[in-house]
């Protein structure tokens, strides 16, 4: 009978004991927040070309923004939502929008 290899999985090939720094980062909670300036098309294409998004999870996220006021869109680690929010803060820039999103702990 032949032996079969399976593929690498970092996260699930370690083993019990072994802990790495990745383990340990701290999650930060990206909040995007409405406005009555910012169309709808915009949050869309943020959450898509930003956050990595499908159409209708983006679509859906940006309702949830439209009609409550506020939606979580992701759960990063710091750096990386920093970043995320500084691309979505540039590009409303750019467009001439007021938009914000908000890191807060996970």
């Amino acid at each position: 009978m032949g032996t079969e290899t399976l593929p690498f999985k970092p996260d699930l090939d370690r083993e019990v004991g072994e802990r790495t720094e990745k383990d340990y980062l701290p999650l930060y909670k990206v909040i995007m927040w409405n406005d009555e300036v910012t169309t709808m098309e915009f949050v869309v294409r943020m959450l898509i070309k930003v956050f990595g998004k499908d159409y209708q999870t983006a679509e859906k996220l940006m309702y949830e923004v439209h009609h409550t006021g506020a939606a979580h869109v992701a759960t990063l680690p710091l750096e990386v939502a920093e970043f995320k929010v500084e691309q979505v803060h540039t590009a409303a820039a750019v467009e001439k929008y007021p938009f914000t999103c908000t890191i807060e702990p996970a």
